[in-house]
């Protein structure tokens, strides 16, 4: 069955974008009468019916409330530094999305060889992998912030702080490290890693330092294996 997203529901009606209503009536072809699912990115799912199929607001009517998914008892915040083939940026974002994450913002570091990233287009994607999961809750994209302003935010009090970098120093596996049921932050640096200065201002701001295995990991590498990881934990946690 297709399946949409819509961010603002007032039921029984519900309104797709303008994007979402293209898709739907001239893409797919869909008219009055049939069904689909909607997913609305906070743990909500619904079975409904076309009323109006109109190709820049399609209207649609909830026959179902489908029972929520569950939300996480924690969450998952990769901040990583964009790659400069986006490719391989976007790759990271549309698998860290079906793997599971809450948060992702994009790093400005000073070995980072993208230093402008637009998330129109990550957005987009974002949306597109949360209807092939049915992924409950729509995942938060920050803008581009800067390695410093972005450490020094951070609270130790509420979130579990680590930073993921190549250094010889000493380090902890992160899954040996990584507590369930808590909210979890992981750094990822470029490719040229993180900077001695960088490494030194997160250890000061309380960022645990942790290794993601023995082989060296491209950037978008390293963030999945981290996002999956801290699920790993959790889900372990479970059994």
């Amino acid at each position: 069955m297709n399946i949409f997203y819509a961010s603002d529901i007032v039921l029984p009606e519900i309104i797709l974008s303008p994007e979402e209503s293209a898709h739907c009536v001239r893409v797919l072809r869909l008219g009055t009468g049939e069904i689909v699912q909607v997913i609305d990115g906070k743990g909500g799912y619904y079975n409904a019916v076309i009323t109006l199929p109109d190709a820049r607001r399609c209207k649609l009517t909830v026959t179902e409330t489908i029972e929520k998914k569950s939300l996480r008892n924690y969450s998952i915040h990769i901040a990583i530094a964009p790659t400069k083939n986006m490719e391989r940026f976007e790759w990271f974002i549309e698998k860290s999305v079906e793997i599971g994450i809450d948060i992702i913002t994009p790093l400005l570091c000073h070995h980072s060889e993208r230093r402008v990233l637009k998330t129109d287009r990550l957005e987009k994607l974002i949306i597109s992998t949360m209807k092939q999961a049915i992924i409950p809750a729509h995942p938060v994209l920050h803008e581009l912030t800067g390695f410093k302003e972005f450490i020094t935010k951070q609270d130790k009090n509420t979130t579990d702080l680590y930073i993921a970098h190549c250094e010889e120093t000493d380090r902890k596996k992160l899954g040996e490290v990584c507590r369930p049921a808590k909210n979890t932050l992981v750094l990822i640096g470029p490719e040229g890693d993180f900077s001695p200065d960088e490494i030194r201002l997160a250890t000061d701001h309380h960022f645990v330092p942790v290794s993601l295995g023995q082989n060296r990991l491209r950037t978008e590498t390293a963030g999945i294996v981290a996002c999956h990881t801290v699920n790993m934990c959790n889900d372990h946690s479970t059994l």
